[in-house]
């Protein structure tokens, strides 16, 4: 890692807490690396001396953002699910489509029959776009194995990505995903499965433990008892929560204490509420709204009421197979009611909150140097020219890997 000084900072985001403003902007700015984080920020003018001797980036007058922060994916998997989208598109429901023996399922027998070789490739490549785009930390949820072998592979496969690639994975254990087709008789079975075998040979392998817990996957007392054995395996919980229905889960992610609940499309003032009691982040995605042609997400109530506000582009086959950070950006302001501030906090220090990562989603000194240039006078051109590749440069740990 070299020592680094980007000057020339038309606009900075910083998201400091300690500046003005929800995003901390900083104007006529410079941000000096050292070895890998960021070691002093401020007004170009008031550079100290000993950061002169870096080598210096010029940022032309351009925005930098810190790196966003993707904190919910289903990135690796085989096959693909274009038919359904278009059947979707053609007037069938989703629920039709997975009582039919598509959605989940589908992908999951893709999945059990790729390779990890497979696997790896595909999903390096989309994490390859992804990062091309500016997302420099990335969630990787396992769930289409939904057997010991598979689940194991995809996380191992998750795990690989960082190690080809310049991005941060944070891998989770979704083995809670939906039942399989074979345990559809003896759901009991598959729960007990996953509790005595799965969860303890995944220990050490994946930080988080998620269960989909809605109508048609998993109760509330389901999720309780595998997210509690879980936590015995040192994995922390998050929950995909009332997607589908109003079906408990965002309540039990408050009852226990979640790092996040997910989805939420279906909540009350009283589940709001508990998870702003709780400190629970809300993980939203507006591309999984669009692709469905649902309601938005109610981004605005739960920033209304002080909920910590996530957005991620749920990447996977089926309902969002969205890989571009500034695109959730662009929708989460123009369907789901965020400000331009507010989604790119959401972006990038919500995502991190999400994920637990202090060092992650700000520019503030001791944070990891993910920074993004945009080929942009301010963030506010994100959701202004939607679809724009507005990336100039990606830098990663200090280190410029994508421009």
């Amino acid at each position: 890692m070299t020592d680094l000084l980007l000057t020339g900072i038309g606009r900075l985001v910083t998201n400091d807490p300690d500046r003005s403003g929800l995003l901390g902007v900083v104007t006529d700015a410079a941000v000096a690396v050292k070895g890998g984080r960021v070691a002093w920020v401020g007004a170009e003018a008031e550079v100290l001396r000993e950061f002169r001797e870096f080598r210096e980036l010029d940022c032309g007058g351009r925005t930098v953002t810190p790196g966003f922060v993707d904190c919910h994916t289903h990135l690796v998997f085989g096959g693909d699910r274009a038919d359904e989208f278009a059947r979707r598109l053609r007037g069938e429901s989703y629920e039709d489509i997975m009582a039919a023996g598509g959605g989940i399922q589908s992908t999951v027998e893709a999945t059990r029959a790729s390779s990890a070789s497979g696997l790896l490739n595909q999903a390096v490549r989309r994490a390859k776009r992804m990062l091309g785009t500016g997302t420099t930390t990335v969630e990787v949820k396992s769930g289409y194995g939904l057997n010991l072998d598979t689940e194991l592979r995809m996380l191992e496969v998750a795990a690989g990505i960082a190690e080809v690639l310049s991005i941060d994975v944070v891998t989770t254990f979704l083995g809670a995903h939906v039942v399989p087709a074979e345990y559809r008789d003896d759901r009991d079975a598959y729960v007990r499965l996953l509790i005595d075998e799965m969860l303890p040979a995944a220990a050490g392998k994946a930080a988080f433990c998620d269960v989909f817990c809605d109508d048609g996957a998993f109760t509330v007392e389901e999720a309780r008892r595998i997210l509690a054995a879980a936590a015995g395996h040192g994995m922390r919980p998050r929950l995909h929560a009332n997607q589908l229905g109003h079906s408990g889960g965002a309540a039990l992610a408050a009852e226990i204490g979640a790092v996040s609940a997910d989805h939420l499309d279906h909540i009350t003032a009283t589940d709001i509420e508990g998870l702003y009691a709780a400190g629970t982040v809300a993980v939203l995605f507006p591309t999984v709204s669009l692709s469905l042609r649902l309601d938005p997400p109610p981004a605005r109530a739960l920033w209304n009421a002080g909920v910590p506000v996530a957005i991620a582009t749920d990447c996977n086959p089926g309902t969002s197979y969205v890989e571009n950070m500034l695109l959730v950006i662009a929708i989460a302001t123009l369907t789901a009611g965020l400000t331009p501030e507010e989604a790119m906090w959401a972006a990038t220090r919500g995502g991190a909150r999400a994920l637990d990562l202090d060092d992650k989603g700000w520019i503030k000194p001791g944070a990891a140097a993910d920074l993004v240039m945009l080929e942009a006078d301010s963030y506010v051109e994100i959701p202004y020219r939607p679809g724009t590749d507005l990336v100039r440069m990606v830098i990663k740990d200090g280190e410029p890997v994508v421009s």
